[in-house]
């Protein structure tokens, strides 16, 4: 029985040239952040203002960072096994506690979302201490790292939800940048010093499968939110077409994603002895626009599903090319941490978006939609047929 392993049988069992499996627990535990993406767009969605988008970009940050966290963690730990399940379990609870509390976090609910991320950022790792034997030296010292940088995090974040909205900015600024900074500086302590990248190698396999499990989990909420949009609206030609719209461009940033880029990132971080600094940088920081221009692309749809016609006021311009904009160079960042080559498709995509901001405010919602989404296609197309050539010639496209 689970109950009955030491600690270090908590740790995964990796076997050459085999990659360990998503687990069904781990895609449990993701549940939650489906939840917690939607609250982030329809938060966005209701407070689409320039102060209002800095809150909810925060709250998209800590969202992220907790469940990236959480990926890494179960990257090395076993979920199969009940200590770990009870753990991500408890997880949830916490992530039910954050995601409902999004929409009103700097309003009357600050302080529970304060405490909802505190715990689960601080409680995850304490637990990996725990599970982790004294012999593993290197991993205990990252542990006790992690848990020194986000336990100083998680005074910004209670201090923040105890004071007004104003002051919580700031508090809340103050614990973003120190834990998005602690990787960067391998989270140095006295004594302990930096941690080594050696020290950080992930099982490839496993952590490319969880990112792309994730973008499937953005994606899936912006058809599911459109879907929902469409079934309260008229049949016209109209909302027809924007349905439609935003249906294919969703299946254009699937295609950017996953046809050519998530099998060719598994292989790379798969192989490469380096898997820590790869992670790193290409899943952990890069992911992250991927997933907010899903997320603004989102909101998009929803506005010109709602509001079709007439002329596109700044909310739909800045999300529906925003969206796919942020999204593209994300993409393009991404595969050139794994290709080490700039993916022109990617880069006429965004000059092209670029080029349609000075047109945006003579289309209508709907054909502003319709021209993003064939920006999309055009780009999805376009690495399909430049990738099958050898990587020589794929370079030169």
């Amino acid at each position: 029985m689970a109950a009955d392993n030491p600690r270090g049988a908590m740790f995964r069992v990796i076997l050459p040239n085999q990659h360990s499996r998503v687990t069904n627990a781990e895609l449990f535990f993701d549940l939650v952040f489906v939840f917690a993406i939607t609250q982030v767009s329809h938060t966005l969605l209701h407070h689409f203002t320039p102060l209002g988008g800095l809150h909810v970009t925060m709250l998209f940050l800590a969202v992220w960072w907790v469940w990236v966290y959480t990926a890494w963690v179960t990257n090395w730990l076993n979920p199969e096994l009940t200590p770990v399940r009870v753990m991500l379990f408890s997880m949830m609870l916490g992530g039910l506690v954050l995601s409902t509390t999004i929409p009103t976090a700097f309003e009357g609910r600050g302080l529970w979302f304060a405490i909802a991320y505190a715990a689960m950022q601080v409680g995850r790792t304490a637990f990996w201490l725990f599970a982790t034997p004294r012999h593993r030296t290197a991993v205990r010292h990252n542990a006790i790292r992690i848990l020194v940088w986000l336990s100083a995090s998680a005074i910004f974040w209670i201090l923040g939800g105890l004071v007004h909205e104003e002051e919580r900015l700031w508090f809340w600024i103050v614990a973003l940048t120190i834990e998005y900074v602690s990787p960067a500086v391998r989270f140095w302590v006295p004594r302990l010093g930096f941690s080594s990248v050696e020290a950080w190698a992930v099982e490839g396999g496993h952590m490319a499968e969880r990112f792309a499990g994730f973008i499937i989990i953005a994606l899936g909420e912006a058809v599911v939110v459109n879907g929902a949009t469409f079934a309260e609206l008229d049949w016209t030609a109209d909302n027809l077409l924007a349905f439609v719209s935003a249906l294919v461009g969703s299946i254009a940033m699937w295609w950017i994603y996953f046809h050519k880029g998530a099998e060719a990132g598994s292989e790379r971080i798969s192989k490469t002895a380096e898997s820590g600094r790869l992670a790193r940088l290409g899943y952990t920081y890069l992911h992250m626009p991927i997933v907010a221009g899903i997320i603004l692309t989102a909101v998009a749809d929803e506005l010109v599903l709602k509001h079709p016609t007439g002329h596109s006021d700044i909310r739909t311009i800045v999300s529906t090319l925003g969206g796919p904009l942020v999204f593209l160079v994300g993409t393009i960042l991404f595969k050139h941490a794994i290709r080490g080559f700039l993916q022109l498709s990617h880069g006429i995509g965004i000059v092209l978006l670029l080029g349609l901001s000075w047109f945006a405010t003579d289309l209508s919602p709907l054909w502003l939609s319709v021209a993003t989404t064939v920006i999309m296609i055009v780009v999805a197309v376009w690495e399909s047929v430049s990738l099958r050539s050898t990587p020589e010639e794929a370079q030169e496209h």
